[in-house]
């Protein structure tokens, strides 16, 4: 709708993320949204003393006593918990104790005892708490030293206490980041030394037939020391609380997950070769220093290029390890190594002690799935063990697959946070021989089946109006509702009866979907009650770009900011643009909550907050 070339050449830059540069951590579509607080100092800080925590009246205090602990120290707290040192009095030892705490459900009353902040939260509450209670059984019947460890777990005061070893280490994301700042890079052996840890602790839990499917390097810890690697952040309450609330149906990072964790489909169920992807993919980083393009983006179109076939890897790392790397990576379930053992056979480890004997050939390697026909002789599977089921090979248009899937909600250093950093070294990479990169041949890529229509851009935007105030007064219109394009400037005004902040969203006569204001030109969006704004401002003007056609517009005037991280958005310019294949994700994902376009109230100290708001339509037709 609006015609680019009218603003200043240095306005047209790429509008980057906060996400860090390098290495990365949890990207996210437009931005990084938190969820989970992680706690990790910069490598090699002391950790804090207890005095240098600060009151919080919904956090238990410094020296509270919780049965035969005593709290020494907060953390870190997170949207679904809060997790604090505290000394043993029975054993003499230190710990950590995990407290189910949703701030968005519950509140701590003066006497220290949890409650539901209404009778409409409990049930989301009570089953939040099912769920982490769950999770420390599931926790506690693992025995494996690269597995985190559950000592006990208690209900009292209306909540759920958890209470394991009190580790000391550096996260694997410090590690590789600190190898990849010396611009030496890691060494194949002490890489593969950390896999051999993690793959055995992920065959215990696939046993089990759980799935960790939150791997990453922020969410394995290793061991200062001995650098033992243990697998840390379970994370069952806060899926379900997240679940159950509809404001996220999935918590994943883009840069780890597979498809199959956007969808719940007959033919993309998850499984060992779930988390075979994520753990993949965390080698990826250490090799190449960064994440592989996100799986949802590789449906539409692979721009993956297989580690085996790159001449600078293979001067450092083995083909067999790349070739591992590049199978674990397949974007269909199907085409990765179906097991841990599978993937630690292929990497060179052999199989887990628990699988000695069994043979396994390796999958051939390939760009993300593309790959030809291959032979793998299956690893003998756990009894009730479930194997990736095929997909099937359809022609079409791949957007239906993308349109079924759920979208990512990016948890902004999410992560398990009971340790204390401290830095250490990480061997760095040695020279080793080049070699050959095996050939595959390509296979047209699969589509899913046919899926149910999803919501419309247009439908969406009408949507954002089903959940606003009725007090909350907002009006908006055209300065001119019909302009000439080319010669026209576009122009409109706002009114609204309460103090707050604008958020304009346009949807363009060519199809394309904006959040027009605030942007990169103009970040100040306060509205003063009952006064006029008139947009855009003289700043930046803007004129009618065509195509011809209408141009629908909302405006959401709301009591707090809004964060629009998890809805998709990508600032490629001065305005930032939704795009439709992910929104249509998340449209499809969301059931009967709010539209994904309304993002989230952004609340003072991320405390719970009432989210109110008021809506208005006006639209501009272009001829």
């Amino acid at each position: 709708m609006s015609d680019r070339s009218s603003l200043p050449d240095d306005d047209r830059t790429q509008v980057l993320t906060d996400a860090p540069t390098g290495l990365p951590g949890q990207a996210s579509f437009g931005g990084a949204a938190a969820d989970d607080a992680t706690v990790i100092r910069t490598p090699g800080a002391p950790p804090p003393a207890a005095s240098e925590d600060k009151h919080d009246a919904s956090l238990l205090a410094i020296g509270a006593r919780v049965a035969e602990f005593e709290i020494t120290r907060v953390v870190g707290q997170g949207g679904f918990g809060v997790v604090y040192e505290a000394h043993d009095h029975t054993l003499e030892r230190q710990v950590a104790i995990k407290e189910y705490l949703p701030t968005s459900l519950s509140t701590r009353q003066p006497e220290g005892g949890v409650v539901p902040l209404s009778e409409r939260h409990r049930e989301t509450f009570d089953l939040g708490m099912r769920s982490f209670i769950n999770e420390a059984k599931l926790l506690a019947q693992f025995d494996h030293p690269s597995l985190l460890k559950v000592y006990r777990f208690w209900q009292e005061r209306g909540t759920t206490y958890m209470v394991m070893p009190f580790y000391q280490g550096d996260t694997l994301r410090d590690a590789l980041a600190a190898a990849h700042a010396s611009h030496e890079g890691v060494d194949e052996g002490w890489l593969l030394q950390v896999m051999d840890g993690v793959t055995q602790a992920l065959g215990v839990m696939h046993a089990a037939n759980c799935f960790h499917r939150d791997i990453a390097p922020d969410n394995i810890l290793l061991l200062e020391g001995s650098g033992r690697p243990v697998v840390l952040d379970f994370g069952a309450a806060r899926r379900v609380i997240t679940d159950k609330t509809q404001a996220m149906t999935v918590i994943l990072k883009p840069g780890y997950a597979p498809i199959e964790q956007y969808a719940e489909m007959p033919d993309m169920s998850q499984g060992p070769w779930t988390d075979v992807y994520a753990l993949a993919a965390v080698m990826h980083v250490a090799v190449t220093g960064k994440s592989p393009p996100p799986s949802i983006a590789r449906m539409m179109s692979d721009s993956y290029e297989p580690l085996a076939a790159q001449t600078a890897l293979l001067q450092r790392f083995g083909v067999e390890v790349l070739a591992a790397i590049d199978a674990g990576l397949a974007v269909r379930p199907d085409g990765r190594p179906q097991s841990m053992d599978e993937f630690r056979i292929a990497l060179g480890l052999g199989p887990s002690p628990a699988q000695e004997g069994a043979t396994v050939a390796m999958p051939g390697s390939g760009r993300g799935g593309s790959s030809g026909p291959r032979t793998t002789t299956r690893m003998p599977t756990q009894p009730g063990a479930k194997t990736a089921p095929k997909v099937q090979e359809q022609k079409g248009n791949k957007t239906a697959l993308i349109a079924a899937v759920v979208a990512v909600v990016v948890v902004g250093g999410a992560g398990a946070f009971w340790w204390s950093g401290r830095s250490a070294p990480v061997p760095v990479a040695s020279t080793a021989p080049a070699a050959a990169a095996p050939a595959v041949a390509a296979a047209p890529a699969p589509t899913a089946p046919p899926q149910a229509a999803p919501r419309t851009p247009l439908q969406s935007l009408q949507a954002l109006a089903d959940g606003a105030a009725p007090d909350f007064a907002v009006s908006a219109k055209a300065v001119k509702p019909v302009v000439a394009i080319g010669k026209d400037k576009l122009g409109f005004e706002i009114r609204s009866a309460r103090e707050g902040f604008a958020y304009v969203y346009m949807l363009s006569s060519g199809g394309e979907l904006y959040l027009m204001f605030p942007n990169l030109l103009d970040k100040y969006n306060k509205v003063t009650a009952n006064q006029t704004l008139t947009l855009p401002r003289a700043s930046w003007p803007m004129n009618s770009g065509g195509p011809a056609g209408t141009n629908e517009f909302v405006v959401v005037v709301s009591e707090h900011e809004r964060d629009y991280s998890a809805a998709g958005t990508q600032s490629d310019g001065v305005f930032p643009q939704f795009q439709l294949p992910v929104l249509a994700a998340l449209e499809t994902a969301r059931g009967t909550g709010p539209t994904p376009l309304l993002g989230k109230p952004v609340c003072q100290g991320g405390a719970p907050c009432n989210d109110v708001y008021g809506v208005a339509r006006f639209s501009i037709v272009e001829k």
